[in-house]
């Protein structure tokens, strides 16, 4: 080192702060993002729709005029509600539950075989959305009666 080099001071760095309405619209998030926080928001519809989950359960299996009950809530509606909407709630649910266990699936093989190199986390992430989305579209498709 040169002793004008001692002298002149290093720059900092300079950070700051970001403006969530002006910086995060314009930031593109990459497809393994996307499924992080997709399986994070799977997860809570999970969660949330449970005690629906364990009604649709309890009602399928308890007895005949239940189960009648239960598809009619589906074909009709129930408490007030459309059928249409009870079906959306269950579409949900097919979503989250089918995003959920291939992003498990997903980070389970990363983390069997330490597969973390950019190119496989953008083709598995665009695999998970893809299955995932795929799947959900078939099983709408059987859901609402067009199969």
């Amino acid at each position: 080192m040169t002793e004008i080099d001692k002298q002149v001071p290093k720059k900092r760095p300079e950070f700051r702060n970001i403006n969530a309405f002006k910086d995060l619209p314009s930031y593109r998030l990459p497809p393994a993002g996307w499924v992080s926080i997709l399986h994070r928001i799977s997860g809570a519809i999970m969660f949330m729709l449970l005690p629906f989950v364990i009604w649709m359960f309890d009602t399928s299996l308890s007895s005949e005029i239940s189960f009648l009950k239960f598809k009619s809530a589906f074909n009709v509606g129930l408490l007030g509600l459309p059928g249409v909407v009870w079906k959306l709630l269950a579409l949900a649910l097919i979503w989250a539950y089918l995003h959920h266990l291939i992003a498990g699936l997903r980070h389970l093989w990363m983390d069997a075989r330490h597969a973390v190199s950019k190119e496989f986390g953008k083709s598995s992430a665009l695999l998970t959305l893809a299955l995932g989305s795929g799947l959900t579209l078939v099983l709408a498709l059987k859901l609402f009666g067009l199969y």
